[in-house]
């Protein structure tokens, strides 16, 4: 594909709470075994994109270290490769990111060094498949200058928290609107843009010389009527992690078998960083019921309707249900949890109780089987 990729992976959301605290949202843990980002970097490795940019800023650590190689998803072998940007001091700026814009801005040398003809960007937080050459397929046919990858969002879901989006018959995007205190529509972007890379730099630096810094507001609300911007409407699941309660339920969401078939069993596939771990191991006794158990995991009570990430220690006796145990988590004897999140690393004592009763309830313990 004759693409750059570009992912944004360096914001924070408040609304995540506290499980935003120690890592970038692109990082959080999602379906078991996978990242957020996981899924951005694979939908472009499976559309043939070969050079990728990350930029990262917020609580990086965890987001680095998961990036640290690019085999896991097949970048770089002869050409291109997987590149992570962070802010840098210069003799020009030594600011963090001030917005999206800014961020792309502060890392333009990758665009202007690029042979490339299309850039395409994606935010570091949805869980979905989407082929990137169709959508480019599509911006071609259209004379589109920019492409926005939009979804029609499930009844009951706040569509506030997102892009509104309205097209004309020919699906080019005539209002769009950020995250409005009321909903006027329901179709919503995903994140997800196609340009050409050289009118992007022009509309990048134009941004910097007037102390604009964030891509939706500076560009696509504010060229709406200049540029002709056209909406990709994408009909397969997507989703993405940017509060509790979408994280919550987008893991949930994999559960379900037509969830499972799709991203398990579908080609393409999804990669993911392999850890070197032994398949999960159900002791005497251990009872497990529609869930979704990781390697390194070992049972010895009961689960039911819950994922259980890597490296997870379940008790004896132990009930857990409806909840989201994080990596590296060790519950003791006799625990309940439930409609639960465990943060990872986290040691539950024995007899413990936990239960979600309104909305889902974030469990943080100190670990204290690492204190000197």
């Amino acid at each position: 594909m004759k693409a750059v990729g570009i992912i944004l992976a360096g914001g924070n959301n408040k609304r995540m709470g506290e499980l935003s605290k120690k890592r970038a949202v692109a990082a959080m843990p999602v379906a078991g075994s996978y990242r957020a980002i996981d899924f951005a970097l694979s939908n472009m490795s499976n559309s043939h994109i070969q050079k990728v940019a990350v930029f990262t800023q917020y609580n990086s650590k965890s987001l680095n270290e998961h990036l640290s190689s690019s085999k896991w998803w097949d970048f770089g072998r002869k050409q291109g490769g997987l590149y992570v940007f962070t802010p840098t001091i210069t003799a020009e700026n030594s600011n963090w990111y001030m917005g999206t814009a800014d961020s792309i801005y502060q890392n333009l040398d990758f665009l202007k060094s690029s042979h490339e003809p299309y850039v395409v960007i994606a935010n570091g937080d949805g869980v979905y498949k989407l082929d990137f050459n169709k959508v480019l397929e599509y911006h071609v046919a259209k004379k589109a200058d920019i492409t926005v990858v939009c979804t029609q969002l499930p009844a009951g879901e706040d569509p506030t928290r997102f892009g509104l989006v309205k097209m004309d018959e020919d699906s080019r995007i005539i209002e769009f609107e950020e995250k409005p205190v009321v909903a006027t529509a329901s179709t919503v972007s995903t994140g997800i843009y196609i340009i050409r890379r050289r009118p992007l730099i022009e509309l990048i630096e134009r941004c910097a010389q007037e102390g604009r810094y964030d891509f939706v507001n500076d560009i696509l609300v504010r060229y709406k009527g200049l540029k002709r911007i056209y909406g990709y409407k994408m009909t397969d699941y997507w989703n993405n992690v940017s509060t509790m309660e979408s994280y919550y339920r987008t893991n949930m969401d994999f559960l379900k078998p037509e969830v499972r078939d799709f991203f398990f069993n579908q080609y393409p596939d999804i990669y993911s960083k392999v850890d070197d771990l032994p398949p999960a191991k159900y002791n005497v006794g251990s009872k497990v019921k529609n869930s979704l158990i990781s390697s390194g995991t070992i049972i010895n009570g009961t689960v039911e309707n819950s994922i259980l990430f890597k490296k997870v220690f379940v008790g004896n006796n132990c009930v857990v249900r409806n909840s989201i145990i994080l990596n590296d988590v060790y519950l003791g004897d006799n625990c309940v949890i439930e409609n639960c999140i465990v943060e990872s690393h986290d040691t539950i004592r024995a007899n413990s109780y936990y239960c979600g009763d309104k909305g889902v309830k974030v469990v943080v313990e100190q670990n204290s089987r690492y204190l000197l």
